[in-house]
Order: C-alpha cells, then sequence, then structure tokens
C-alpha cells in the first residue's frame, strides 16, 4: 500500500513510468527506492548503499529513464557494471521499465561477443542508454565507435566490485572522455575506502543515500561448521542431502575447488553446474539460464563468477570455503533471503581459515551429529546418499530467436495447442537473438518435442521449422 509520499514521489514521474510500475506489480517501492529517487531526480549525484537485492536497479533505472529526452536519438544514459551477467539483466530491468515509452533504445555492450554487431548498432542508430563492462566500452571508444559528448549520466553499478576486479584503468579513461557537467550515482553494497576516493574524484557533492544496509537476523539464518579439510565435500553432501533445498548455490575460492566439488557429487549423482570465469560467454549464460528456470537444483560457483547474478527464490548458500575478505562474505550471504524471504548461509571453516573467521566475528560450531553418519576425516563418496530429488524442470533449445521474431507467445501457443501440454507445464522461456530456450516439465519433456518436432528435427513454430534439443 502506497503512502502520500510514495504517491507524491510517483507523480513527478513520467506516465509512462508509473504504467510500467503498475504493470509489473511495483505497487510499493523499497526503501533504497524511496531514499535516491527524490535525490537523483532533483539532479543531484548520489552515493547510494544498501544490500544486494534491495530494489537498487529499479532505483536508478526509473530515475535515468525519467530525465531522457526521446526525441534526441544521442547516447545519455550510461550504466557500467562489473561483469556481463549483470549488465544483461540491468538492461533486461531498464526496458521492462520503459516498455511504455515510444522509440526508446537500450544497448547492452559487454566482452565475449563478436564487435560488429555491436559497432552496426552504435554506429547506425545511436542509442539513448548503454548498459555495459568497463573493457569492452573502452574498445568502441578507442575506435571511435561511440561518443559521450551528449552524456547526462552515468551510474557506477557494484561500485566496489568494479574496482575490485581490476576495472580502475578502464573506469578512469572512460570518465576522462565524458563531460563534466552530468549526474553521477554511485550504487554500491559496501563503500570501502577505494570508493570513497572513486567519489570524491568524479561526483560533485554527491548525496549519502543509506537503506537496508543488513539483512535482519531473522531473514538469513547463519552457520559455521568446524571441518577437517579433507572432509569438505562430504560434508556438502551431507548438508545437500539433508536439507533438500529447491535450489543451493555453493561458493568457492577457486576454479580448482569448484571442479573437485563438481566431480565429488557428481560421483554420487548428484547432477551440479559449474560456473567460473574461464567458460565461454554462451556457455556462462546458459548455465544461469538453466539453474534459474529450474532445470538444475546445485550451482558451484567462484566469487567473480557469481558477482550480479539475478537469482530469485535461492533458498541455501554454502560457502564450500569462507571468503577472504568480509565484503565478499556480504555479497555471499546476500544472494539468499531476498525480497523478503527467508534464507540460509552454511560455511564450512577448516583450521587455515581461523584468521577469516576472525574478521567475520562468528562463533565456530561443531558440526551436528546429523552431519556426521561415520568418519569425516576423508570425504568417502563410495556410499550411495539417500535420494536427492532430481531438478523439476528440463530446458528445451530451439535454434531460432529475436532475429526470427520469435516471441514468448508464440513459442508458448505452439506447445499448448490441441493435445499438447498444459500451460501449467511449461516455466521461463527465455529468448536471446539466435535462441530460445524453454523450461518444460520433466515428465512432459517428450510430449513437448513430440509437439514440436515435425519431420525429424524441425520444430513447427509461427508455421516455420526450427532446430529444437533437449539441454
Amino acid at each position: 500500500m502506497t503512502t502520500q509520499s510514495e504517491q507524491s514521489l510517483r507523480a513527478r514521474l513520467p506516465s509512462a513510468l508509473a504504467k510500467s510500475l503498475d504493470t509489473l506489480g511495483y505497487h510499493a517501492l523499497t526503501p533504497i527506492q524511496r531514499a535516491a529517487l527524490p535525490v537523483m531526480l532533483d539532479g543531484l549525484d548520489v552515493r547510494a548503499q544498501a544490500k544486494t537485492g534491495s530494489g537498487k536497479t529499479a532505483a536508478f533505472g526509473l530515475a535515468m529513464l525519467a530525465c531522457l529526452k526521446l526525441e534526441r536519438i544521442e547516447l545519455q544514459g550510461l550504466v557500467l557494471c562489473p561483469t556481463r551477467e549483470l549488465a544483461e539483466q540491468v538492461a533486461a530491468e531498464l526496458r521492462r521499465l520503459g516498455a511504455n515509452l515510444a522509440n526508446l533504445k537500450i544497448l547492452t555492450i559487454v566482452g565475449g561477443v563478436a564487435m560488429g554487431p555491436q559497432q552496426a548498432s552504435l554506429t547506425k542508430h545511436a542509442p539513448h542508454i548503454i548498459v555495459g563492462t568497463p573493457g569492452r566500452l573502452l574498445d568502441h571508444l578507442t575506435k571511435q565507435h561511440l561518443s559521450f559528448d551528449r552524456l547526462s549520466t552515468l551510474v557506477l553499478d557494484e561500485a566496489d566490485r568494479l574496482l575490485d576486479m581490476g576495472f580502475a584503468d578502464s573506469l578512469n579513461a572512460l570518465i576522462d572522455a565524458m563531460p563534466e557537467r552530468r549526474q553521477t550515482w554511485l550504487f554500491s553494497a559496501t563503500f570501502p575506502e577505494s570508493l570513497d576516493q572513486l567519489s570524491a574524484r568524479v561526483q560533485r557533492n554527491a548525496q549519502r543515500v543509506e537503506a537496508d544496509l543488513t539483512h535482519a537476523e531473522n531473514v538469513i539464518e547463519q552457520h559455521f561448521y568446524s571441518v577437517n579439510e579433507s572432509a569438505k565435500s562430504h560434508v556438502v553432501l551431507q548438508l545437500l542431502l539433508h536439507h533438500q533445498a529447491e535450489s543451493t548455490l555453493i561458493f568457492c575460492n577457486t576454479k580448482l575447488d569448484v571442479a573437485k566439488l563438481l566431480a565429488d557429487l557428481s560421483a554420487v549423482r548428484i547432477p551440479a553446474l559449474a560456473l567460473h570465469g574461464d567458460l565461454e560467454q554462451r556457455d556462462r549464460s546458459e548455465v544461469l539460464l538453466r539453474f534459474n528456470n529450474g532445470s538444475a537444483r546445485v550451482l558451484i560457483a567462484t566469487d567473480v563468477a557469481a558477482r550480479g547474478l539475478d537469482i530469485k527464490s535461492l533458498s541455501l548458500v554454502i560457502s564450500y570455503e569462507l571468503a577472504f575478505e568480509v565484503d565478499t562474505h556480504t555479497h555471499r550471504i546476500g544472494r539468499t533471503g531476498r525480497a523478503g524471504q527467508t534464507g540460509l548461509a552454511l560455511h564450512l571453516v577448516a583450521p587455515r581459515e581461523a584468521e577469516r573467521l576472525r574478521k567475520l566475528d562468528a562463533t565456530l560450531e561443531p558440526l551436528p551429529d546429523l552431519l556426521r553418519p561415520g568418519d569425516t576425516t576423508n570425504s568417502n563418496f563410495s556410499a550411495h546418499p539417500k535420494s536427492f530429488p532430481p531438478a523439476s524442470m528440463q530446458t528445451l533449445v530451439i535454434d531460432g530467436g529475436k532475429t526470427d521474431k520469435l516471441r514468448a507467445g508464440d513459442v508458448l501457443g505452439a506447445l499448448t495447442g490441441i493435445g499438447a501440454l498444459h500451460k501449467d507445464a511449461i516455466g521461463k522461456i527465455d529468448i536471446t537473438p539466435t535462441r530460445t530456450y524453454v523450461a518444460i516439465a520433466k515428465n512432459e519433456i517428450e510430449t513437448a518435442v513430440k509437439k514440436l518436432r515435425a519431420g525429424g528435427t524441425g520444430a513447427k513454430i509461427k508455421g516455420r521449422n526450427f532446430r529444437i534439443r533437449v539441454m
């Protein structure tokens, strides 16, 4: 239920944005939105600090969209993100918020994909807003594919991670090419000293805004378990079997640990997906897509790879090893307990991690008996674990996407035609430029394949044949 102050704040937004809020079901603003929006709409710089999942994207997205002059075909807003995944998620949210703004163009510019199509889109018709990563944007700037001459708003999203991930030089080069008269908004879950220094350099009289800095104690429950190093995979297995969470994100500090844990779980037929920096962009995107659409229940990731992930309804986070920094630990537990939901974060602590535990000022607990069904001095994976239910969904891939003018409604219609699937058996539909991914209930996947296949490998959608496969 909106308050009078919220109603007056909404009244400051263009009617098209207010309509989008109603359509998306954003009936009440979050604390960070209520605190930051008025300041940004007043034309001021902002240093906004809020926990992960607090609604910050909508906060700066609404302000940026409200300030656009759509009749001008020129770049006016830029959002810098530390990862490709976060950039894509931010761009998608801005497109949802701006769905009712006529002729709005938002472009995502990230690495890991070909520069040619990006260059063509930049030079053919300048976007109003770009959401991107610093490295690839600097490449285009150096090649004079884009200009910041008319830029009026800059957002540094997850600004602390932009610095942590080594983007300082790229940031400086990009900012040096921007007009001095602009608004600059920094959004971050933490504000280390390095970020204070950046703010002093790139902002003018920035207003400090804080909201939802920490998760309430009754929202996220944390436990720190004393574990022998060699028993960690075994304990992770027992935690998975005991909690039976619908979705679990396991953090490792290194790619080697990701690979080891993945192999250990696979050995007892608990399927998991892995996410780390060495994956190609398409592979990274497909891993996230499958985890988000319910086709996998366990994701093992490094902190860098998992930054900025938009994972909804994540019920369990496990730290295979404690994070080296307190801020990183905060970001880990911030993946669960989002949007008013409760969450559980469990951390395995070996003796060599004592100093990291001290930094967190946390209490070490012994393993409960239920997690010690025998010798835990080594990871004994010879015994078959009790039932770990498989994921409820499976992903169907259609080799056609936005460039083929495919829409979610087209796919839904093809699958729910006479004698086919009930709509309840169809989950999330993700459409990329060249592919469409559809989550299908596992017990209906064969029916879906038979429905779509016409004479072998073709899929009839909108009267056209597309190749399909089950991921």
